[in-house]
């Protein structure tokens, strides 16, 4: 899969790209995401039982 200089360089770009003013915009979003996304995957375990 990545390594961990793959994926420097993967976000290196990623700011490039979006620039340094976008950033802390996309982090959240990222965050957000990710909350939800391990509050679903728990009630489905939940569910299971």
């Amino acid at each position: 899969m990545f390594g961990l200089s793959e994926l420097a360089l993967v976000l290196l770009v990623v700011v490039v790209v979006l620039g340094v003013k976008k950033l802390p915009e996309l982090t959240r979003s990222a965050g957000k995401a990710a909350r939800i996304f391990k509050s679903e995957a728990k009630a489905l375990k939940n569910d299971e039982r």
